[in-house]
């Protein structure tokens, strides 16, 4: 009875934010809707050069549109809550943060499936370039995408169902400026046990998973690419790989180091750090990887200028 007492008082959840420094609030404020401003700016651009480019008009571009777009949708479920937090009273109410984490979590598993979908679509260009149209059709492509949706939202409903359906006691206040799993199952007056082996346990399945078919797919494409004579085929052969290494290597790398690092004691400053470089830079550093490492986008991005 106590404990139904308990959740019963709990409507709304306290965020610790980022700082109590006021004097702090104002330069972290102006530095976040900046990083936010060239988070939209970089993606949706990305998505409209892609969409308007007749150049751009083979799998991969349509794979990087939707991971352009996904990117921005993920940095929308963070930044306006962190933002507002600067400037107002760090509260947030219990759908809110259900819906808030429902989303983080699922635009980001989504995006674990998608960077291995277009691992997959690189090995299919290298490995198989005679039937890489068939193999990649448009509609394979339109499932390939629903499915990395699928799963992903699939994988944060789980979660989210688990978490929300603990009894919270008070004082509810989520040790981080938005609501992540970990410091949300903190507050729980139950035993959280399972959740936790959720977490660890569904969580490392994607990223085994979805790393796993990134490293099979790059293995058969070093292998492909070692057998070409020229070193000028190698090098165009390999050349639209490396900007998809290097957003996998940041996004999966942030993901591992915020949630299956060894813990100190003292890891909450240090979890904030992550957490703002996972939900708020790595988005806005993906449409800076692929254009500048991109000889095609830095191309038709030249064209679309001179037309205007």
């Amino acid at each position: 009875m106590a404990v139904a007492n308990q959740t019963e008082q709990v409507t709304e959840l306290t965020l610790a934010g980022l700082t109590d420094d006021p004097r702090l609030k104002g330069p972290l404020f102006i530095l976040f809707l900046l990083i936010y401003f060239i988070t939209l700016a970089g993606n949706l651009g990305m998505v409209a050069l892609i969409r308007s480019s007749k150049q751009l008009q083979s799998p991969m571009y349509f794979f990087l549109s939707n991971l352009s777009l996904l990117d921005a949708c993920y940095s929308s479920v963070v930044a306006p809550r962190t933002l507002m937090n600067l400037l107002m009273e760090k509260k947030i109410s219990l759908a809110g943060c259900a819906a808030q984490l429902f989303f983080f979590i699922g635009f980001g598993t989504t995006e674990c499936f998608l960077l291995a979908v277009m691992a997959y679509d690189r090995y299919a260009a290298i490995c198989n370039p005679l039937l890489y149209a068939s193999i990649m059709s448009h509609r394979v492509c339109i499932l390939l995408v629903a499915g990395s949706y699928v799963l992903g939202l699939l994988h944060s409903l789980v979660h989210t169902d688990f978490t929300f359906s603990l009894p919270f006691c008070r004082p509810a206040k989520v040790d981080d400026f938005y609501c992540e799993l970990m410091p949300v199952l903190a507050l729980s007056c139950s035993d959280t046990h399972v959740n936790r082996q959720l977490v660890f346990g569904l969580g490392g399945l994607v990223e085994m998973v979805t790393i796993l078919a990134v490293v099979v797919s790059y293995a058969f494409i070093l292998s492909a690419v070692s057998k070409i004579s020229s070193a000028k085929g190698r090098q165009k052969a390999f050349s639209t790989c490396t900007s998809h290494l290097a957003g996998v290597t940041i996004f999966h790398g942030s993901i591992l180091a915020l949630n299956f690092r060894p813990r100190p004691s003292d890891t909450l400053s240090t979890d904030k750090t992550f957490s703002v470089f996972y939900s708020l830079v790595v988005p806005m550093l993906n449409p800076l990887i692929y254009s500048l490492r991109n000889r095609e986008v830095k191309n038709a991005l030249r064209q679309f200028v001179k037309w205007k």
